[in-house]
């Protein structure tokens, strides 16, 4: 595995305790690196970039997700679906050179993963109607 898809899948992970604890982001940064072992720096550094800034542009990420996912709250999407989503937006919006299809093929291949299989049309439809709309707002 690569260490940005590496790096993807544990941001998303990081994401998915924080939401399911009531820590602080700090608080969950200590306690999921204690339990992470063989991390090399460069893939702990990429997932610690996109963890930060997941958790500070959260509202907005949120806002983006719940204008484009059809009838779903945040709140009502599966756990690990609405944190896979989380990720993928905030490199979308944190690591804007980085081409959309990627961070949403990596999305995809990791939700294979840890989603339920209904899920993986949910998360790409959701994924790429925000890419388009944020490649919008960055061309006007």
């Amino acid at each position: 595995m690569g260490t940005r898809r590496k790096s993807r899948e544990l941001a998303m992970q990081m994401l998915f305790q924080g939401d399911l604890g009531k820590q602080t982001p700090d608080e969950v940064r200590k306690l999921f690196w204690a339990s992470v072992a063989d991390v090399d720096a460069e893939t702990r550094g990429f997932t610690e970039d996109l963890y930060r800034v997941a958790t500070t542009r959260q509202e907005e990420i949120d806002v983006l997700i719940e204008a484009h996912a059809q009838n779903w709250r945040i709140e009502r999407m599966a756990v690990v679906d609405r944190n896979l989503i989380r990720a993928a937006v905030a490199e979308m919006i944190g690591f804007p050179n980085t081409p959309a299809a990627i961070i949403i093929n990596e999305s995809l291949d990791i939700g294979r993963r840890y989603a339920a299989p209904e899920s993986i049309p949910f998360l790409n439809g959701v994924l790429d109607a925000i890419a388009r709309d944020l490649l919008k707002k960055r061309l006007a």
